[in-house]
């Protein structure tokens, strides 16, 4: 990236935070710093998310039976308010919650959001079975010109969303999905990274045949022309339409991270959670 030389005078109390900002790995020296800074305060931010909340919870039966999946507590505390409760945190304060089966539940516990810190809206499924992808199209306010998250409610990750970010920022793709590490990948969304470029995704490739042990956590930057690559069909998936062809045309990067994360989704993995996520 091109740089030009700059002469500047500034005060010594700025300076002296100038000089905090470095860390010696990710901010090396002053110049640096200042160029990190300056970034952070002109960049685009995030000011939107959706949660995808809708599902049915097959799996998780017979808790799902009167509870939706992601308001099963962990720690005393519902799944979905620990992903609120991250993106407020990274300064977002727009999220539409999909609902779905047993919905009312969760409207009921987090109500307009005020209570949370932030501004909570609904797209509600109206009792039918839609793709993850299908919210995306129709959800007017995310196509006002700014990137924005999506995560799955029924997922715990320890991720710095601001760098998440801040790494989709760079890249200029449609999409940026979290990626995670585990010893068997196959039972999940299967990605090949070439650099920071998803070069193949497969959803589920099944034991044995995944080419990586990098999967999709469930956390994504998208760019608002996301919509113009989901199929028009209200089945449309993120796992099995949107993310193989962006990899196809090589317009998604991956974020690989190495923080905990869960993809609560049997009541083997909800037991573990219990006893792990403190």
């Amino acid at each position: 990236m091109d740089r030009q030389r700059l002469t500047i005078t500034l005060r010594k109390d700025l300076l002296k935070e100038v000089d905090e900002a470095i860390d010696g790995a990710k901010i090396r020296n002053r110049s640096h710093a200042i160029e990190y800074l300056l970034t952070q305060a002109l960049r685009p931010t995030v000011e939107r998310a959706v949660i995808l909340a809708g599902g049915k919870g097959v799996q998780m039966r017979p808790f799902t039976y009167e509870m939706p999946k992601t308001m099963l507590p962990v720690g005393g505390r519902p799944i979905l308010e620990y992903a609120v409760e991250r993106l407020r945190k990274a300064g977002v304060r727009n999220i539409t919650i999909v609902i779905g089966h047993l919905g009312e539940k969760i409207r009921d516990h987090f109500g307009d959001g005020s209570a949370f810190g932030v501004r909570i809206d609904y797209f509600e499924q109206q009792g039918e079975t839609i793709g993850t992808a299908y919210p995306l199209t129709q959800i007017r306010t995310l196509q006002k010109g700014n990137p924005f998250f999506v995560m799955y409610g029924d997922t715990l990750a320890d991720i710095d969303l601001q760098d998440l970010f801040e790494t989709h920022d760079s890249t200029g793709a449609i999409m940026t999905a979290a990626l995670t590490s585990v010893e068997q990948p196959g039972s999940f969304g299967v990605a090949s990274l070439r650099g920071y470029k998803i070069v193949r995704f497969d959803e589920k490739p099944g034991v044995g045949k995944s080419r990586t042990h990098l999967v999709s956590a469930g956390v994504f930057v998208c760019s608002p022309g996301i919509v113009n690559v989901i199929p028009k069909k209200k089945t449309a998936s993120i796992e099995k339409d949107v993310l193989p062809h962006l990899a196809g045309e090589g317009l998604i990067t991956g974020y690989p991270f190495e923080g905990r994360w869960y993809d609560v989704g049997t009541p083997e993995i909800y037991e573990k959670v219990i006893q792990e996520w403190v």
